[in-house]
């Protein structure tokens, strides 16, 4: 369990990025927070795992503050997953896959034993492990990126809009990929975006974030698009426009669900057609 305590961050600037911020994240399950740019959710990422300082307040990981760690071995033992995968180009994908468990101490035919494995947990061929960076496309590259942020097995995992560089289509392969991983591997993930519909698709937990990091709405997807808190989410979530503004068409073919430009979204059954047939 991930707790933040009065979290308060300002920076040099005098910018304050996040102001007397609390929140529990539960184990075992994804929280996505949610936001547009500026609002403080990588600040508060990244507060997780030291890469920035709080100003004031405190992060817990199961009961334990983060600030009396020291911060390389906290950040060797989190997971963390960037935007453009971060990945070393003067590595080969074998060599950046086992960077943490060397830098542990790991021996480096065990380190590339492991990494080896991560590529098949990642849907990698074996044959890219050769490869540097420069030879894979963006969407192998994030995927090695999610390999070496397992690679320590860490129980938490931080993914900072990890999928935000790539086109359409691998992006959702990449959410599905996501969405395997948690249910194979049952990780604490923290994940950072500013699309909500990402957010709704991967979060067991979703934050809505203002400026500041101040909270509009917290809950599952399913409880924000049902009862969004005000105006504001209602208009961040679009539940009055787009595919979640959706209503039943009659067709001579059946009934099927349209969004408010009237484009078919899908169709309904019912249940009789739902039901298993019996030879």
């Amino acid at each position: 369990m991930i707790e933040f305590r009065s979290v308060s961050k300002r920076f040099p600037d005098g910018t304050l990025a996040v102001e007397d911020f609390n929140l529990v994240l539960p184990s075992r399950k994804t929280t996505v927070f949610v936001g547009s740019s500026g609002c403080g959710k990588t600040t508060l990422l990244r507060m997780i795992n030291r890469m920035v300082e709080p100003t004031g307040g405190d992060v817990e990981i199961d009961g334990e503050s983060v600030l009396g760690k020291n911060p390389v071995a906290l950040r060797r033992s989190i997971g963390y997953v960037m935007q453009n995968s971060g990945l070393m180009p003067h590595f080969s994908v074998i060599d950046n896959v086992s960077t943490v468990l060397r830098l542990n101490g790991t021996p480096k035919k065990q380190a590339h034993e492991r990494a080896r494995e991560l590529l098949d947990t990642v849907g990698l061929d074996r044959a890219l492990a050769d490869r540097y960076p420069s030879q894979l496309s963006g969407g192998q590259q994030q995927r090695v990126g999610v390999a070496r942020g397992l690679a320590a097995d860490p129980n938490i995992l931080l993914m900072d809009e990890p999928f935000g560089a790539v086109d359409p289509i691998v992006r959702a392969d990449l959410q599905q990929e996501l969405i395997r991983l948690q249910r194979d591997l049952d990780k604490t993930v923290v994940f950072v975006t500013h699309d909500i519909d990402e957010a709704f698709l991967l979060g067991d937990q979703v934050v809505i974030l203002d400026k500041g990091a101040r909270v509009v709405q917290v809950g599952s997807p399913s409880e924000i698009i049902e009862n969004p808190a005000d105006d504001f989410v209602s208009a961040f979530i679009g539940a009055e426009r787009g595919h979640r503004a959706l209503r039943i068409k009659q067709t001579p073919r059946g009934r099927v669900v349209v969004d408010s430009e009237g484009r078919t979204q899908g169709s309904l059954l019912d249940d009789t057609d739902a039901a298993p047939r019996t030879p």
